[in-house]
């Protein structure tokens, strides 16, 4: 079976924590890197009295880094650029086919994706919710319905014993199980 990729670009993002919180998704979803444009996130971090909290291992080994052209670095890259906006005309996200390769393009927190950017996206995808979503929501959304949608994820006690938080010891009791006598 061949490794799905996709990376993250971030439009000019403000926020160390909703930054953190993507990254832990990122790592949570098999996202290879972040990317980002702007200087919101690296001044953001120069004047925080605290950086993000990375004391979890989850998110810590994605890559983050800036860049001038987030469709060249797309491409640049093999990937499909898919902008994730509510824009007229784009998809809904419970009828998108993600691509196997694919570079989500995501909006700053306070703003939308340009059109020259959208102009130059391979697809643009909308989640419709009533009114937009937090950055790092949205994130997590998009992520997860790839992952849902891929058929690529354990299903196993073994895969849910090396996923969960080590403070985790949880089980379903097996008459709570259905089809299980």
């Amino acid at each position: 079976m061949t490794k799905l990729h996709a990376q993250l670009g971030l439009i000019n993002p403000k926020s160390p924590d909703n930054v953190g919180a993507i990254l832990r998704a990122a790592a949570n979803y098999n996202v290879d890197k972040v990317v980002y444009t702007g200087n919101r996130y690296p001044r953001a971090i120069e004047r925080s009295a605290r950086s993000v909290d990375m004391s979890r291992k989850i998110g810590r080994n994605i890559p983050i880094e800036p860049t001038q052209n987030l469709i060249e670095s797309a491409r640049a890259e093999g990937l499909v650029p898919v902008c994730i906006e509510f824009a007229e005309n784009a998809i809904a996200l419970p009828d998108f086919s993600h691509p196997d390769n694919a570079f989500y393009i995501f909006g700053p927190e306070d703003g939308s994706i340009e059109q020259e950017i959208i102009d130059q996206a391979d697809f643009v995808v909308f989640v419709p919710t009533i009114g937009s979503m937090n950055l790092s929501a949205s994130v997590n959304v998009l992520l997860y319905d790839r992952l849902a949608k891929s058929a690529r994820y354990g299903t196993d006690n073994d895969f849910i014993k090396s996923s969960r938080d080590t403070n985790n010891r949880l089980k379903v009791s097996v008459k709570l199980i259905p089809n299980r006598k």
